[in-house]
């Protein structure tokens, strides 16, 4: 289920200030506050998804398209691996959204 009240919400709403780096109609993607390497972007879909299986199984084309291809596409230039992480166990620290 959706926690509207979970941080990337906050920053989706602008509750929560963020480095943007890229945003488009469907992700938005930002510098982390707590980087694990020298450039960490996250990339968050604007959709209510609660995690990545939520968005796996219910996002449109156009949101997985954004999300994955034109979002990747416009930090290339940096160099970037893409990770994703779902729960504390696979390291990931806060709410989960994509």
């Amino acid at each position: 289920m959706y926690d509207s009240d979970n941080i990337f919400a906050k920053i989706l709403r602008g509750e929560i200030p963020n480095s943007t780096v890229y945003e488009d109609d469907h992700v938005l993607a930002f510098h982390d506050i707590q980087p694990a390497a020298p450039t960490h972007i996250l990339v968050i879909p604007k959709g209510k998804y609660s995690d990545m299986t939520d968005f796996s199984a219910n996002a449109g084309a156009e949101e997985i398209i954004a999300a994955l291809l034109e979002s990747s596409q416009h930090l290339a230039g940096r160099g970037f691996s893409l990770r994703r992480d779902r729960n504390s166990p696979a390291g990931r620290h806060g709410p989960c959204r994509a």
